[in-house]
This record gives C-alpha cells, sequence and structure tokens, in this order.
C-alpha cells in the first residue's frame, strides 16, 4: 500500500477546492460569464478573475501530484506551521490592501472622500499595490527564510504585471478592494 504524502493529501486538496470554487461557489455567487458583450464592447465578467484563481489553484494541485516523491512524508507540525504563516500573510495583506487607500486620501487629501475617488489614479492602485507587494514579497521571504532586494523586486513586477493585465485594458475593471468599498 502506498503511504499519504503531504504532496498527495495537499494537491488533492487544491484540486477539490479549486473544482468546487469553480463549478458551485462561482455559478451561484455572480451573474455573468467570464467576458460580456455590453452595448457594442466586451467587458469582464463577473466571473472571470475567480474563474482564473480557481484554474491556478488547480494547476498548482496538479503539479503536487505530478511532483510526489518517494521521501516526501505524511502532513506534519512543519506543514501546518507553513499553511498557518500563509494564511496569516494572507490575512494580513488584505487588511492592508482594504485599508491602505482610504488610509491615503485621508492622508494627502485630507477633505477628499476614498469612495468617490476609488477609480481614480493613483487611488485605485493604492490599497491594491501596497497589499499585493507586502504579500508577494512576505510570502518570498518567508519560504527563503530571509527578505531581499530580489523579492522586493520580484513583488513589484508582480503587482505591475496584474494591474496591467486586468485594469489597463479594461475600463469597467475595479481592482480589489474598490468593488467592494
Amino acid at each position: 500500500m502506498q503511504k499519504i504524502s503531504t504532496n498527495l493529501v495537499l494537491g488533492l486538496a487544491c484540486i477539490v477546492f479549486a473544482l468546487l470554487v469553480a463549478f458551485a461557489w462561482i455559478p451561484l455567487d455572480t451573474d455573468t460569464w467570464l467576458v460580456e458583450r455590453s452595448r457594442g464592447k466586451y467587458v469582464v465578467g463577473d466571473s472571470l478573475a475567480p474563474t482564473l484563481a480557481a484554474a491556478f489553484i488547480l494547476i498548482a494541485g496538479l503539479m503536487l501530484l505530478i511532483e510526489r516523491r518517494s521521501e516526501d512524508t505524511r502532513p506534519g507540525m512543519e506543514n501546518l506551521k507553513f499553511i498557518g504563516a500563509m494564511v496569516v500573510i494572507g490575512i494580513v495583506s488584505v487588511l492592508v490592501m482594504r485599508w491602505a487607500g482610504p488610509v491615503a486620501v485621508s492622508l494627502l487629501q485630507g477633505d477628499g472622500e476614498y469612495r468617490l475617488l476609488r477609480d481614480t489614479a493613483p487611488w485605485k492602485y493604492a490599497g491594491f499595490a501596497l497589499g499585493g507587494c507586502f504579500m508577494v514579497f512576505s510570502m518570498i521571504s518567508f519560504v527563503e527564510g530571509k527578505p531581499s532586494m530580489r523579492a522586493a523586486l520580484i513583488a513589484v513586477i508582480a503587482v505591475a504585471g496584474i494591474i496591467m493585465l486586468y485594469d489597463l485594458p479594461f475600463d469597467d475593471v475595479l481592482l480589489p478592494p474598490n468593488g467592494d468599498v
């Protein structure tokens, strides 16, 4: 009988989660598909971003199954600590993302209201850029065991790339967390 390995458990968990998100959560929570045609132009549908996220999680799960090694052990305390650290970094990053824009507006704009400025540069990028860079930088630094300029550069390039792919081509897209504020 084959041993239950960390990669097997985590890979299967990722695959199940991705399939649940893609085929249950997204269809029940969104009204539009990936891309919609409205008034002669294509607009991003509500389900595009979560579907892409589910696809990346599915790919990661499949990669974990393919990369299984014979010396891989059962899930242990080190695995739980790693997952816990990633969850904490994710939560802190989302909080930074959520509050960086409103705080920046109150400090730099004084009388401005963030809700009215959330779709104007540079305010619409403040939370996403700071929270996203913090997330990528913190995760890389945690995995490598130390912060580095390389991790900071990767974080800035990754977040800038996401902004260029999601925000710049579409007039009606609000980067997180601006759609919820």
